[in-house]
């Protein structure tokens, strides 16, 4: 019998599911630990010693499996060069994860000349890991204690059709002060039927599988966003920046089941007086 040859992004996404179970180990040690260190970074956000050590064990693992690979992650910069580059947000929401809130996740992506077609998030505080490949559909399992795949089930987005019957997450309102945007945030809850402020990936991960219609978020790194994209995508969503950039690089997120995607937009570009 001849050897069937895996597809790459196959084997891709593979590697990204080892990664996340390797980053899952390792932020698990660190997760309500009493001596957890914690540190102010330049731009003075948080990271603590969990962050750096999962983002740490990836980059080895992607030395042994990829070396030709680059890598760009949030605590440890860029590596290497080329048309293939996995971006590492190691724990995204360090102010949950250094408080004993158990909403944070590894998020593991691959992009490919410039594009993310891999993405993993996995939340094993939440018992949870959703993950996507482009052509491949979106998929999340709600039980990792279980490595069988028979536990997986493919998700998808929801067909509500109107904001006035949307319910919808948006982040930080502080972000949106800072960013000079809180006019078209207000006006975006005032037109939702209802809204919370989650934050991180949580609220796009509930897009993904049909539980909301829409999330945004302003102030945003490509580490905070590429592995949200293919899930989004393959679940039947449609994921750009405020502009209406697709993929990662907008700094800023508005992710939706795709019917309300325009809709969305004309409402954070009118508002903000962009449209």
């Amino acid at each position: 019998m001849a050897l069937q040859l895996l597809h790459p992004i196959t084997a891709d996404l593979r590697l990204a599911r080892q990664l996340a179970d390797i980053a899952d180990e390792v932020s698990m040690r660190y997760f309500n630990s009493r001596d957890l260190g914690v540190y102010l970074k330049e731009d003075r956000t948080h990271v603590t010693d969990g962050d750096r050590a999962v983002e740490q064990a990836i980059r080895e693992r992607l030395a042994e499996a990829r070396p030709s690979d680059a890598i760009f992650g949030e605590e440890y910069g860029v590596q290497g060069s080329g048309s293939r580059q996995w971006v590492i947000d190691p724990i995204d929401g360090t102010a949950n994860f250094m408080r004993g809130v158990p909403i944070w996740a590894t998020l593991i992506a691959l992009v490919v000349d410039g594009r993310p077609e891999v993405g993993v998030v996995s939340a094993p505080a939440l018992n949870r890991r959703w993950w996507g490949a482009t052509g491949h559909g979106a998929y999340m399992d709600d039980d990792l204690s279980d490595s069988d795949t028979a536990t997986d089930r493919r998700i998808q987005v929801s067909g509500v059709e109107t904001l006035a019957d949307a319910q919808i997450s948006y982040g930080s309102m502080k972000y949106w002060m800072d960013e000079g945007r809180l006019d078209p945030i207000i006006e975006l809850n005032a037109r939702a039927f209802r809204s919370r402020t989650i934050g991180d990936f949580w609220p796009y991960m509930l897009v993904a599988e049909g539980a909301f219609d829409v999330s945004c978020e302003v102030g945003l790194a490509a580490y905070d966003m590429a592995a949200l994209v293919p899930i989004i995508e393959e679940a039947g969503g449609t994921f750009t920046s405020i502009d209406g950039e697709p993929g990662c690089w907008g700094g800023s997120a508005v992710a939706t089941n795709g019917v309300l995607h325009d809709e969305v937009l004309g409402v954070l570009k009118a508002a903000s007086g962009t449209d």
